[in-house]
């Protein structure tokens, strides 16, 4: 599944429409004119924004700006888009008003609509306007309008004593209720013609030129507790906890550890390690796909830990980087352990590659990876600013190992470094009887960053999150103005590190 975010062109008017007919079932006669679309795209283009799921319509958002004093809280949504000419459009205005927002059906549980308020947001920051606001339909209202005044509604849906599809979900986005207006759409028959008058103010709103840069990445960490699981919707439930709770907490990434879904070998204990691990591996497919599932949900990029693949009836321990659009990369673990050589007969990957993500470029390895300072190194080459390492220790001794020298990797290669491990005891499982770990973000050392060169850690041993905000920008004055610059200083004229691919030819 590809999901992406892009303008909204004239060519998309067909299905455009059939997408709204299927959102609005009951409203048909509501259905925006090709003219109309057209003239919204012309006088706004940046306003007018669709998402496609596999090259298909699957949510649309209409905006204006409008200076919002001409109108005040107290207007219907034929003046406020001028009868719907939307000659109420000012480029010097100083409110992003949402005229529509719809996503088809078939799509809802994606969550598409989260993602167009999200960029809505974005577009309002960027443009530098005070607010965005909407008049929020109430299409439960008619179910309660015998007993419940639009008022009383209201304040239930806040309580969430009601459910409400629009108006839960606006709030859910950090929307304020101002007040209900009447006869706002005349034929919204479900909201008895009823709106709420909502807003979501721009807290960087100034008179100046906006200036911000979106520099600042939010990483959330997961130090999983080892438990067993009845089944593998249980194993889902949890993951889909901290993926909300992540979310909830605006993180841009959330990383799980290695093997992190090795509860699901205990119905295997009495087969081999190596056999146990082949039926683990019969799982993957379905995890992956559910990981995926969620990034685009709650709009978050994922690093799925690690998790045994077969393939050619070779074992492999890949880590999967789900994006929020849809993409998938992986990374193969390189560098594998006597043990997993021992027990799994694992084999290591052949593949070193940085990976473009929405916050720019990432590295992705597992664990004894780490401990390889070519590996990293060559991902700092290809422009790597943060270097994300699941990973999975029985003692504290082992845990040190990875923890050292993601440090060390985080100052010689001028970068972030995001470690997270599993935590616990997970007796009845072979070889995954114990744990020790402790999330940490590590950062190069110098005097825009922590004395210690630690940004963030976990308490060791115990389940929780671990949320730490990093600045790229930091990295870049450091690379010219650090006073240790470790990859210009470099001695290439003496030494270099260079990757080979499997036909044995530099990349």
């Amino acid at each position: 599944m590809q999901v992406d975010i892009r303008p909204l062109k004239i060519e998309d008017y067909d299905e455009l429409r059939e997408t709204m007919q299927k959102a609005y079932p009951a409203m048909s006669e509501s259905i925006w004119s090709k003219t109309s679309i057209k003239k919204l795209i012309k006088i706004f283009p940046d306003g007018q924004i669709c998402i496609t799921v596999d090259n298909k319509i699957a949510a649309v958002c209409l905006s204006l700006i409008v200076q919002y004093e001409l109108y005040g809280d107290d207007h219907t949504y034929k003046e406020i888009t001028g009868n719907y000419t939307f000659n109420t459009h000012s480029d010097t205005g100083n409110v992003l008003y949402g005229i529509e927002i719809f996503v088809d059906p078939e799509f809802r549980e994606l969550r598409l609509a989260r993602r167009l308020y999200d960029a809505r947001k974005e577009l309002c920051e960027k443009l530098n306007l005070k607010s965005i606001i909407v008049g929020g339909r109430i299409p439960n209202y008619h179910l309660y309008s015998s007993e419940l005044s639009p008022r009383q509604y209201i304040q239930q849906v806040r309580k969430k004593e009601i459910y409400d599809p629009v108006l839960s979900f606006q709030l859910a986005n950090n929307f304020l209720p101002v007040r209900v207006l009447k006869n706002y759409l005349p034929e919204d028959i479900q909201s008895a013609e009823n709106a709420v008058l909502l807003q979501w103010n721009n807290i960087y709103y100034s008179k100046k030129p906006n200036t911000m840069q979106d520099s600042v990445i939010r990483l959330g960490l997961v130090q999983w507790q080892m438990r067993h699981f009845k089944d593998i919707d249980a194993f889902f439930e949890q993951v889909e906890f901290f993926v909300n709770v992540m979310a909830d907490y605006k993180s841009d990434f959330i990383m799980f550890p290695e093997f992190f879904n090795t509860p699901l070998l205990a119905p295997f204990n009495d087969l081999s390690e190596r056999d146990s691990m082949f039926k683990l591996a019969e799982l993957t497919e379905e995890i992956k796909n559910k990981l995926s599932q969620l990034a685009i949900g709650y709009n978050i990029n994922i690093i799925g830990g690690s998790m045994p693949l077969v393939e050619n009836e070779e074992l492999y321990n890949i880590s999967y980087l789900l994006h929020r659009d849809g993409k998938i990369d992986e990374h193969r673990k390189v560098h594998i352990t006597p043990n997993e050589k021992k027990f799994y007969g694992m084999k290591g990957g052949n593949e070193i590659k940085v990976i473009d993500t929405d916050c720019g470029k990432v590295g992705l390895v597992i664990c004894y990876d780490v401990e390889f300072p070519e590996l990293p190194r060559i991902l700092a080459d290809q422009g790597m600013k943060i270097l994300f390492v699941p990973y999975l220790t029985d003692t504290q001794n082992a845990y040190m190992r990875v923890r050292n020298c993601a440090s060390a990797r985080a100052i010689e290669n001028e970068c972030y470094v995001a470690i997270a491990g599993c935590v616990g005891n997970l007796p009845g499982v072979n070889n995954m009887d114990i744990q020790y770990g402790q999330a940490a973000v590590f950062t190069p050392s110098d005097f825009a960053f922590p004395s210690n060169a630690i940004k963030g850690e976990a308490t060791p041993n115990t389940e929780m999150t671990l949320i730490v905000d990093v600045d790229l920008n930091l990295l870049k004055e450091l690379h010219h103005y650090g006073a240790v610059r470790t990859m210009t200083d470099r001695r290439k004229d003496l030494y270099d590190t260079i990757s080979y691919n499997t036909d044995s030819e530099a990349e």
